[in-house]
């Protein structure tokens, strides 16, 4: 769940071996290659195998994003969603495609070192806020979800249907408590560790996740009637129970910045190549296509199902959903329990990068000292806890970064750094036309988002969204 953002640290230049071949050549859809390609990179041998890197590279996709698909879909219509999200999907993999021509050109294993390739220092800091930004959006993310979920998770072992009131019931105490025991210790720590182990938890995690959302759809009748009091008031809502296929209302707005948002692993993709054991573009063009690929198929089927589960009823946040048919149902209890760690132990991880790109930023010459280290990472968890507290809806975090950062790493930058770097293909050629166009694309998508979004906030009628 976005855990390969560790690996951002990585800021040495390399020298590119592939003399004599331009990146131009390679094309965006992988084919078979003649396995004489030298490697990519030589002072770091990479030892990462194909299947491997799927694996990495797909846990750096998955993210909390996969809770509001449901939510996108209920807005959306299944087909309007299905063309939304194959449309991100590709545009996502042809973004990958930009970055390895760019960074095949002059040998880079960093976002940010493209940037600064690119458009120099300026183009650094820029690669680097955007990056963090992002990086700030999903510890919000996952702080919301234990914001939210916790205290049902309590309720529930407590055998309570309905919050009592106590201190330890409210989620705003319990992400505050939870900050300071469990992630500001581990945030502490010099060097991740065995936390890069808990990659794995969360990818197997999200899969429980959408198997127990398979069996639920055959499990939850429609209207909810007979469950509790808490959705009767719901169960008169004329089509409550029918699927629909197109679907435009004020809520549509979130949905491509939500896609947009689950999409995104695009700062790990050069770690990732660099690796990789043999190196070259198409292999890892190849990785790229099956990740993005399998997260596609993932996110289709958490959405569908999710979605043919509650209908109208479906909520920005699918978990919290559940415990409006039944707030003590054993399945849902142990999916959120493990959603819960995976996601806690997530915030750490994610927390690192920021901390060492704002290092570089601010310090960039200074040794390591304890005084930094701490103030960073108490000064970060302050901002996400008070955003996370403040802002009323994790719909609202899915649609700003999604209609901010996410644009800009999988559109904008991409397409600029291609211009910037590629020295060797005209402006006039097809190549640098389709990557001025897939640049426009992303300021025309984050400009119309954020209207939408803004309209919304000063003119939506349900602000409750989600529900929470």
């Amino acid at each position: 769940m976005e855990l390969q953002k560790l690996t951002n640290g990585h800021h040495q230049d390399f020298q590119h071996l592939e003399e004599g071949e331009s990146p131009e050549q390679e094309e965006f859809l992988p084919h078979k290659s003649d396995g004489g390609k030298p490697p990519q990179f030589t002072d770091f041998e990479g030892k990462t195998s194909f299947g491997m890197s799927v694996f990495n590279l797909s846990n750096a996709i998955m993210g909390s994003g996969i809770l509001g698909l449901s939510y996108a879909m209920s807005n959306t219509g299944i087909i309007l969603f299905l063309i939304l999200l194959t449309c991100i999907a590709v545009l996502s993999s042809y973004s990958v495609h930009l970055l390895l021509r760019s960074a095949g050109v002059v040998g880079i294993r960093a976002y940010e070192q493209l940037g600064k390739r690119a458009f120099g220092h300026p183009g650094k800091i820029l690669a680097a806020l955007v990056i963090t930004m992002h990086n700030i959006g999903a510890m919000s993310s996952y702080l919301f979800i234990v914001k939210y979920e916790l205290p049902l998770v309590i309720q529930a072992f407590l055998g309570l249907q309905h919050s009592s009131g106590e201190w330890f019931l409210n989620g705003n105490y319990l992400i505050i408590i939870v900050s300071i025991l469990i992630i500001l210790p581990l945030a502490l720590m010099r060097q991740l560790g065995y936390l890069g182990y808990t990659s794995g938890f969360s990818l197997t995690c999200m899969v429980f996740f959408l198997i127990s959302v398979i069996y639920k759809k055959f499990n939850i009748p429609c209207p909810f009637d007979g469950f509790t009091n808490h959705t009767a008031e719901n169960i008169s809502i004329d089509g409550e129970c029918e699927a629909k296929y197109f679907t435009i209302n004020q809520q549509t707005a979130y949905t491509v910045p939500i896609l947009a948002f689950a999409f995104v692993c695009h700062p790990e993709v050069l770690p990732i190549y660099t690796e990789l054991r043999n190196p070259t573009k198409r292999r890892m063009q190849a990785i790229a296509n099956v990740s993005i690929l399998g997260m596609f198929v993932m996110y289709l089927l958490t959405a569908i199902f999710g979605y043919l589960t509650f209908y109208l009823n479906t909520e920005a946040e699918l978990l919290h959903t559940y415990s409006k048919v039944d707030p003590l149902d054993t399945l849902i209890l142990c999916v959120r329990v493990a959603v819960l760690v995976a996601v806690t132990l997530t915030v750490p991880v994610v927390l690192f990068p920021i901390r060492r790109a704002l290092l570089q930023l601010l310090f960039p010459d200074k040794p390591f000292h304890w005084v930094r280290h701490i103030s960073i990472a108490l000064c970060l968890l302050f901002v996400v806890n008070l955003l996370v507290i403040c802002v009323p809806n994790i719909r609202d975090i899915f649609g700003i970064i999604g209609a901010t950062s996410a644009p800009s790493l999988i559109f904008i930058l991409p397409g600029l750094f291609y211009i910037r770097i590629v020295s060797s293909e005209p402006m006039n050629s097809r190549p640098k036309i389709q990557a001025a166009c897939f640049t426009a694309l992303g300021f025309i998508f984050m400009s119309m988002s954020m209207t939408f979004i803004t309209l919304d906030w000063v003119y939506g009628e349900n602000r409750s969204g989600g529900g929470h």
